[in-house]
């Protein structure tokens, strides 16, 4: 057979109901001189038995992966078996017009120097009433992304695309479109022949913060290796270097370990975890299988010592295993599956651990499901007093009946709590320095203006805040362009050094309006964000607005502890920051206390708990099965004198 002038490789995985659709439009093409290879990235549906309808077409061939291996792994395949020198792509689950490729190919005859040919593109997009279709010019680029794979047509280099092993993004043109340019022109057809069929599974939406991230991700993908992640709106992740350690350490084996079946996701430092395998306790992931946001980690977890439990047939491996505590787990994203699992597993132990407000489980309509987690579950546990008390007024059941504890659900692992701090940038450069990691809630140029009035700094960490706050920020460094500094993610391992320079760390500066009514509390009231542990970590006291009459957890907590700086004014502020004697009595607390805010400092108490939680249950059935026993010998004589 001649070699055809186009191959086309199309990329696919899970997206059976996409294709059929997808290829009726490549048969449908007025340029029919190309082949098509199909890479299955290892799909679990039903993609097989839909491409099995063109099998007997000689222009298709389908390479089949036995398990995920990622964008960059599936096209490169497809390049290696392609036979031609021109490389077009149609993902599954996009759409091209009858004369794409002619028009692309058109351009690349006429156009010698070049060494891409892209089309434009039509995207439609649902927003709430109104129901938009984006056409773009011979531009081709839709903004704030890169050329996507079904626009494009080059010729073959040697170069190959980037894979997972080596980076995860959404950044085509970091993955393979960069290493085309040395080689000729990127041209334009300047007309609009296929459509970047918009919905939630799309690669870019998995992958991108914030609705998407390297948790979903690995939720839908499936990758067990650690990853390096960088999207183009997020900050590097590199999970290599930050589980080294985790993955050297091994669990230890010891007679009377529990078995506990983790159910849910972790959310912030899931490393944590491994504290319960290095006392003796196996672990097993059974992992909510909905989309998760970017903080909410689900498995196979990269640090290893988890065993995975297959969504797929859980109730029977949770039968196999037979541990004795089910550890539901932690936030309002996970209720309907813990419920769920909750509800088949009615024989084992159950744990409930809450951590975010319980106000989106009523805006999402699943109050009634936490409720009853909270009402059947063996053994509760709450992310502060504050939010038992709120949640326990709503409760049916009485208080005694309850058997609970409160837990921050976002405690990181002791490994990061070093000894190497940093000499204060205070005492070197004068004026007073105060650090801000993550979303700079309630922040405003008023605040800005008067620490820098003050002379006090605002140093501020992390790339993906950095561009959800670009306006503000701008704002801020326009009032105050010697005062604020921003920064790059800090590593786990470095908070100490890094942060430790600092005189004290801002939470969120939101204002509660409570007035000390615990049911009018608001999310911010009852949460506590995961930054404090990373201030703790470095010693740094907390800024947060005074709740005067108001019930606020985390306020509570530093008035407990004597680690915080409330103020009511921006003057106030700038006066206990630049306090030299009042810091450092603060600082010196949040030194001598800083381990409290592990999760190691608290497992002991946890396990505890659980053993507790798993006799509770043990007496509860040994007491309806004498209760069983007494009714039936009530029967049983009652049938006698009744015969």
């Amino acid at each position: 057979m001649n070699k055809p002038t186009v191959s086309v490789l199309m990329p696919t995985y899970r997206q059976a109901s996409f294709l059929t659709r997808s290829l009726r439009t490549l048969f449908a093409q007025t340029f029919e001189d190309w082949e098509l290879i199909v890479i299955d990235d290892g799909s679990p549906d039903e993609t097989a038995e839909v491409l099995a309808q063109w099998q007997n077409d000689r222009r298709v061939r389908t390479l089949r992966l036995p398990s995920n291996r990622g964008l960059g792994v599936a096209l490169n395949r497809g390049m290696a078996a392609a036979t031609a020198d021109l490389i077009a792509y149609l993902p599954s689950d996009d759409i091209w017009s009858p004369d794409h490729l002619e028009s692309l190919v058109e351009t690349m005859h006429n156009e010698p120097k070049a060494v891409l040919a892209y089309s434009g593109v039509r995207r439609s997009t649902q927003e709430p009433g109104n129901f938009n279709i984006i056409d773009l010019t011979s531009a081709g680029q839709i903004k704030g992304f890169p050329l996507q794979l079904l626009q494009v047509i080059h010729r073959r280099i040697t170069d190959h695309w980037m894979e997972r092993k080596e980076l995860v993004t959404d950044d085509l043109d970091r993955m393979f479109w960069a290493k085309l340019r040395p080689h000729g022109e990127f041209v334009g057809t300047g007309r609009i022949t296929c459509e970047w069929v918009d919905h939630p599974h799309q690669r870019h939406k998995i992958v991108r913060e914030p609705l998407g991230g390297i948790n979903p991700y690995r939720a839908w993908y499936g990758p067990k290796e650690p990853l390096r992640f960088h999207t183009t709106v997020g900050s590097p992740i590199d999970e290599v270097q930050h589980y080294g350690d985790f993955r050297a350490r091994k669990p230890i084996k010891k007679p009377g370990g529990l078995r506990i079946v983790l159910a849910g996701a972790l959310a912030f430092y899931p490393e944590r975890v491994l504290a319960l395998a290095e006392q003796g306790h196996e672990l097993f992931g059974l992992w909510a299988p909905k989309d998760m946001h970017w903080f909410n980690t689900v498995g196979p977890v990269p640090f290893g010592h988890v065993k995975d439990i297959p969504n797929e047939g859980w109730q029977t491996e949770i039968a196999r295993i037979k541990p004795d505590v089910i550890y539901g787990l932690l936030n309002y994203q996970v209720v309907p599956f813990v419920h769920q699992v909750m509800t088949h597993t009615s024989n084992v132990p159950f744990v409930w651990h809450f951590k975010e407000g319980p106000f989106d489980c009523i805006t999402n309509g699943t109050w009634p499901l936490l409720v009853d987690l909270f009402t059947r579950s063996d053994g509760q546990i709450y992310t502060s007093p504050e939010q038992r008390d709120w949640i326990e007024a709503a409760l049916p059941n009485p208080p005694e009946s309850r058997h609970s504890m409160t837990l921050d659900g976002d405690l990181p692992p002791r490994h990061w709590f070093t000894e190497n701090r940093t000499p204060r940038l205070s005492e070197t450069s004068g004026g007073a320095h105060t650090v801000m990691p993550g979303q700079p809630l309630g922040m405003t140029t008023e605040i800005m203006q008067a620490l820098a009035g003050g002379d006090v700094h605002l140093h501020m960490y992390g790339d993906f805040y950095r561009t959800r706050f670009g306006k503000l920020i701008d704002e801020m460094r326009n009032v105050a362009p010697d005062h604020l500094h921003l920064h790059g993610q800090v590593n786990p391992m470095n908070w100490v050094s890094e942060l430790s320079r600092y005189d004290a760390g801002w939470l969120h500066l939101l204002p509660s309006k409570n007035h000390g009514n615990l049911q009018q509390a608001q999310w911010a009231d009852l949460n506590y964000p995961a930054r404090m542990s990373t201030l703790a970590c470095a010693g740094l006291p907390w800024i947060q607005i005074d709740p005067e009459d108001s019930i606020v957890a985390s306020a509570e907590l530093a008035k407990k502890l004597d680690i915080g700086v409330f103020y009511k004014k921006n003057d106030d502020l700038v006066a206990q920051l630049t306090d030299r004697a009042l810091m450092s009595r603060l600082q010196a607390n949040v030194w001598a206390k800083r381990d409290q805010f592990t999760f190691d400092f608290h497992v002991d108490r946890l396990v505890s708990f659980f053993e507790a939680s798993i006799q509770r249950r043990k007496e509860y059935t040994s007491s309806s099965k004498i209760i069983d026993l007494t009714v039936n010998a009530h029967e049983t004589r009652a049938r006698k004198i009744t015969s």
